[in-house]
């Protein structure tokens, strides 16, 4: 078995030769550049012609390794890269249809995971009578799935005509979402973030739907962080070990978010996007059905086709373009700390 210092020792050798390949790419780009300019005063028309082409062709790579390649390769290492993703789903103003809406989102999440070859799984949901979703969590496992989808965090906004408006009227709802890290396999406590000395367990009686088993065994868990005071209650399972163990998952993954905004405030190394972005009340995304359009208001990017977003590859586009804008930001903070 490998030690944390061959891990370390691999990972180094990995970036190195990535830096290197793009570095001699670069210098053969440039090389050839230089051959084709020596063409272009060539007295025959056609070989002039085809070294104009190569020319525009090989200056649009160079610029692009410039801006894009080099820029991604210098961006200091994710941390959390191999952590997983946990939402937690809430509908707002909007009544039904603002869980309705809740209902789109959570499909175009599983989507987007699956698209990703990520394994998405929903573990606690409060539908409606009318076929909503109050609130939901929802965890993605796989590599890189927390890294990618924390930019969903804060108020996604839907200005569309409910089906039960019979005037036409458009309305306004919002779903809020908060993506949490989580770390695969952490049952119990995590010493880097909590002491169970710090945790008050509580264990009742399931209240609601659920069979027989309803309110004749204590299968509900509810937990508080003292320090901090965050709470998890959880009944969904029908066995308290169960949910217990799915109660500290959810605690971890809210106190490791804390510690991970924390350190984010404190480095100020990503303050344009994360730090921004952590204050879960901010309207990040509207999606307009009237209009077929999307807007991230982040990034002031429109998507004119609303049904790819919801049902097919647009959500990334954003999710792409909100990763280029954190790694842009995150360079010019080392060029003003350097």
């Amino acid at each position: 078995m490998s030690s944390p210092a061959d891990i370390g020792r691999a990972k180094q050798i990995k970036e190195s030769e990535q830096l290197a390949a793009a570095w001699e790419a670069w210098n053969e780009t440039k090389e050839l550049l230089r051959e084709t300019s020596e063409l272009l005063n060539d007295p025959d028309p056609s070989m002039r012609s085809l070294a104009e082409e190569d020319h525009i062709a090989l200056s649009t790579k160079l610029v692009q390794q410039i801006e894009t390649q080099f820029p991604a390769l210098l961006v200091p290492p994710s941390t959390t890269a191999h952590l997983a993703a946990m939402f937690e789903l809430k509908s707002g103003v909007g009544g039904s249809e603002a869980s309705l809406f809740l209902g789109d989102m959570l499909r175009m999440y599983q989507r987007y995971a699956s698209s990703m070859g990520w394994k998405a799984q929903v573990t606690s949901i409060n539908q409606t009578d009318e076929g909503g979703v109050k609130d939901a969590i929802m965890e993605v496992k796989g590599e890189g799935a927390y890294d990618s989808m924390r930019w969903e965090s804060g108020v996604h906004r839907v200005q569309r005509v409910p089906a039960t408006e019979a005037s036409g009227r458009t309305h306004t709802s919002t779903v809020s979402v908060v993506v949490l890290p989580l770390a695969e396999g952490s049952d119990s406590g995590n010493e880097d973030l909590f002491s169970m000395d710090d945790i008050k367990l509580e264990v009742m009686r399931a209240r609601g739907a659920g069979g027989q088993h309803v309110n004749k065994t204590e299968s509900a868990v509810r937990l508080t962080h003292i320090p901090t005071g965050i709470t998890v209650s959880m009944q969904d399972e029908r066995s308290q070990h169960q949910n217990k163990r799915k109660a500290f998952q959810v605690l971890t993954a809210r106190l490791m978010d804390r510690k991970l905004t924390k350190d984010i405030e404190e480095r100020r190394a990503t303050r344009r996007n994360l730090v921004r972005t952590a204050d879960r009340s901010e309207k990040v995304r509207t999606y307009n059905y009237a209009q077929d359009r999307v807007t991230d208001h982040r990034i002031g990017l429109s998507l004119m086709n609303l049904a790819s977003v919801m049902e097919g590859d647009g959500l990334h586009t954003f999710i792409d373009a909100l990763k280029r804008d954190h790694e842009e930001g995150v360079m010019e903070a080392l060029l003003e700390e350097s």
